[in-house]
């Protein structure tokens, strides 16, 4: 297989736990650029992994790398994107997509002119509770789905952010929405991956109640019906003070399945009939246990043998409409119907 040269732009917490070790980790990729507005952190990162650091974005597009991973503020998605693809790149960016529907579809034209590959870092697709669960919808083990509620919460990017309280995360400026663009929006892609179709309608509140140093949501509450009519409640918060909470339900017609809702086992099928089966797959990845999350060794993979990537660009735009319809339907007091809006 090709071994692939790597561009990193943006040194945060996103960079340092997941893109650069598991970059590292693949043997099929080389770390050989990265670019960090500060410039401390992007030398000491090329110190580390053995790359060179970067004083500029187009210094790093002007060089022999194949991949750039972008891990910039929201609101710089797609402008790196695009520049990276049209610069003959292949991009691997991180979530939520971009900052509107018209720069994620700029982005998509993009990648068709370029002939290059763009992947969104969706990664809830690759945990293992979440595979098996989509294995299990579509073969019929609950029956027909009625409906499902995930919620994705913790504290906050404070804990997590390299900038802490700090941090772009809390800057609407800089990343358009808060909870719902950290959270929400992977939650939004976990359930068209489950349910195999898209989310029509959306309704939902926001709120403000415990970050008040920033100015973007930190909790969302949203009602989401799909195309055929199935129900999602989809929770996004960074007031989870206590413990993350990172589950998923599935109601169906022969009964229920239970993701990362038990402290013991990572998948539980519940049966109408009252048969339990509880599975252990492997811890799902938190803020506080970091593992690989399968996303740079999919990307990887997905290039080497030119394939379509597991999470593509149209599946950045469909679950970026839907977080973006939240925040709209939260701010008009009504409902958001996205397929009208496709048409």
């Amino acid at each position: 297989m090709t071994t692939f040269k790597v561009g990193i732009v943006g040194c945060g917490s996103i960079a340092v736990h997941r893109h650069l070790p598991e970059y590292h980790a693949n043997k099929h990729a080389e770390i050989a650029g990265i670019f960090d507005p500060n410039k401390d952190r992007a030398q000491a990162m090329a110190d580390q992994y053995g790359a060179r650091a970067y004083t500029t974005v187009e210094e790093l597009l002007e060089s022999d790398v194949d991949i750039i991973s972008v891990c910039a503020p929201n609101v710089h998605h797609a402008s790196i994107s695009i520049a990276a693809l049209d610069a003959g790149k292949h991009v691997l960016c991180e979530k939520p997509m971009a900052a509107s529907v018209e720069e994620a579809e700029a982005m998509i034209d993009a990648e068709k002119r370029s002939g290059k590959t763009l992947m969104i870092a969706h990664n809830q697709r690759f945990v293992p509770s979440h595979v098996k669960a989509r294995e299990l919808i579509k073969s019929g083990e609950i029956g027909a789905v009625y409906s499902v509620r995930t919620t994705f919460g913790h504290g906050g990017p404070e804990g997590w952010s390299a900038d802490g309280k700090d941090s772009w995360f809390f800057d609407q400026s800089k990343a358009i929405v808060g909870a719902l663009g950290d959270l929400g929006v992977h939650k939004a892609d976990l359930v068209r991956f489950l349910l195999g179709e898209e989310i029509a309608e959306v309704s939902a509140f926001t709120s403000n109640l415990s970050k008040p140093h920033g100015n973007v949501e930190d909790n969302a509450l949203c009602i989401l019906q799909s195309e055929t009519g199935k129900l999602i409640s989809l929770s996004a918060s960074w007031s989870y003070r206590a413990a993350e909470d990172n589950s998923t339900i599935i109601y169906g017609e022969k009964g229920m399945i239970r993701c990362e809702d038990d402290p013991e086992h990572s998948l539980i099928i519940d049966r109408v009939e009252g048969e339990t089966e509880a599975l252990q797959l492997g811890e799902i990845q938190t803020n506080e246990s970091q593992g690989n999350s399968g996303v740079i060794d999919a990307f990887i993979h997905s290039l080497a043998n030119g394939d379509a990537p597991p999470v593509t660009g149209t599946d950045g735009l469909r679950s970026l409409e839907i977080i973006l319809a939240a925040l709209e339907s939260s701010n008009e007091k009504r409902t958001i119907s996205i397929t009208k809006e496709r048409v």
